[in-house]
């Protein structure tokens, strides 16, 4: 089993309180996400986040390629950190830790995740061609709208 990871960090000059307020609703993953994901969320946006939460979305990670994706939160720590962990969607694995330290001028946002392909080796021949430029450009568009939303350190 091969397991992947990307760890990215973004520094925001914004309070721990306005970070969390803003984190912690799913309604923002919207703003966050590429355009060209057609991000929908389906349900389980309706309340703020909270540990065993369930989110349900419709994603096309690439054209004419549709698919649902379910992500439950499985730890909440309150202006902390979080967990999403897939249930049903595109990764045979997905585990994706949301960090949050207050610093000196605002905060440092720290993401890791930990993912596996599915379809065995054949998955893992498209990871570098196709999936990994995929989450960067992800990662990428998140960090440039979080400078756009809230500022650059």
């Amino acid at each position: 089993m091969k397991l992947y990871s990307i760890h990215t960090k973004q520094k925001l000059p914004i309070s721990i309180d306005t970070a969390w307020i803003f984190f912690s609703d799913p309604k923002n993953l919207n703003a966050i996400t590429p355009d060209s994901m057609k991000f929908i969320t389906l349900s389980g946006d309706d309340k703020k986040m909270f540990s065993g939460q369930i989110i349900h979305y419709k994603i096309s990670p690439f054209p004419f390629i549709t698919m649902q994706w379910v992500t439950e939160i499985t730890h909440v720590d309150d202006k902390k950190f979080f967990v999403d962990e897939q249930r049903f969607g595109p990764y045979s694995f997905w585990h994706h830790k949301h960090f949050f330290t207050e610093t000196e001028d605002g905060i440092l946002m720290e993401d890791i995740v930990h993912y596996k392909v599915p379809f065995g080796i054949v998955g893992q021949m498209f990871h570098p061609i196709i999936v990994r430029p995929k989450l960067e450009e992800i990662f990428a568009f998140r960090k440039q709208k979080l400078t756009e939303l809230f500022g650059a350190l």
